[in-house]
């Protein structure tokens, strides 16, 4: 699904994107809205982060002056790539699979842990 148009984004900064998606309980279809943190690495690479911390859920945002994700609720903190750098946090931020068509950032399922 199109989560936003890569002119938009500017290089390593987190952008907190709005987006809608269909999901489907047995014969149900329900559009949804939803939001994902974008990060613009290169001219075509961008990453996509679940707006969840990987500890209990909460949403977490993006501070400027530290430079980091920020989880209210625990204190987790992540980098601009999702990397744990300190807190409760078990794991990096989750990632959405993402790929650029067109000039339009779309989102695929979350990827699993290695």
């Amino acid at each position: 699904m199109d989560a936003t148009d890569l002119s938009k984004l500017s290089d390593n900064t987190p952008e907190e994107v709005v987006f809608r998606r269909n999901r489907v309980d047995g014969w149900k279809v329900t559009s949804e809205k939803a939001t994902a943190w974008v990060v613009k690495k290169g001219p075509d690479q961008v990453i996509a982060f679940a707006p969840q911390c990987t500890h209990l859920g909460c949403a977490y945002h993006w501070d400027d002056g530290s430079h980091t994700f920020i989880c209210p609720c625990h204190t987790s903190a992540f980098a601009v790539d999702g990397k744990v750098l300190s807190g409760p946090a078990p794991r990096p931020l989750d990632r959405y699979e993402v790929k650029i068509d067109g000039g339009k950032v779309q989102l695929g399922p979350l990827e699993p842990h290695a």
